[in-house]
């Protein structure tokens, strides 16, 4: 049986990496997707595959009027989002703190943090006319315990997990579940940068802080993005799901 049957998602950063996988599976579970991308092209290579229950759209998550776009858009191709996966991301490259510049610092801060404050303005108004709505915020373990040279995404991430408990304590009421999944490092276009350089020897290092001895892949979030927009999970609101080998145990 699928677990999400007729219920209607937004994916952001759905063009490659976890955003994809998460759009995959929904797609396979039943759900009608709207895969949302700075990068329109990658988001339909992903969506060919998947049916006709899936429409795509091209968004710069840190825009507030693109975001509001975005949900515009999926109510008049599918209806309102039951779903809504604030997924898109960006990161500086591993280094010193003091080498990140003013613009990346506000341009993460604005992709990662900011675009949930604007989602948030766009769909909250929608669900709870219906009393119902489930979002996930992908957050990271660098947002539990931050690893030197990725200072500012780090801080990031930390954000996005206060900002999900306190989403869900005050939404709770609307009968809208808000969690926060919190994958490891895992093999997207973004390891290089998490990494410094992408090299057998720094993968060695990174991997042996990862108790089970592998990377997340875009599976192991698809899997836990499913269960917490289910109905298995409807008694579930204010977590951060770690999915991440033991990383933060």
């Amino acid at each position: 049986m699928m677990q999400l049957t007729d219920k209607i998602a937004i994916v952001t950063g759905a063009g490659n990496g976890f955003g994809a996988g998460i759009a995959q599976a929904y797609a396979a579970e039943g759900a009608r997707v709207v895969l949302a991308d700075l990068n329109l092209k990658n988001a339909q290579a992903v969506a060919e595959d998947l049916g006709a229950g899936t429409s795509t759209f091209q968004c710069d998550v840190a825009e507030g009027l693109q975001v509001s776009a975005l949900v515009e858009h999926c109510v008049s191709t599918f209806g309102v989002p039951d779903i809504v996966v604030n997924n898109a991301g960006t990161t500086h490259p591993n280094g010193s703190l003091l080498e990140v510049s003013e613009a990346t610092f506000d341009r993460i801060f604005a992709v990662n943090v900011k675009s949930i404050f604007h989602m948030a303005r766009a769909v909250i108004p929608l669900m709870r006319q219906r009393k119902y709505g489930v979002i996930l915020n992908i957050a990271s373990t660098a947002g539990m315990r931050p690893r030197p040279g990725l200072v500012w995404y780090s801080g990031t991430k930390g954000a996005v997990n206060t900002i999900s408990k306190g989403m869900a304590l005050e939404l709770a009421e609307d009968n809208i579940r808000v969690n926060a999944i919190s994958p490891v490092m895992g093999e997207t276009g973004l390891i290089a940068d998490f990494m410094g350089q992408d090299t057998p020897e720094n993968r060695a290092k990174f991997k042996a802080s990862i108790p089970l001895g592998r990377f997340s892949q875009p599976r192991d979030i698809a899997n836990a993005a499913i269960f917490l927009a289910s109905d298995a999970a409807d008694l579930i609101t204010g977590i951060d799901f770690p999915v991440d080998g033991g990383r933060t145990a």
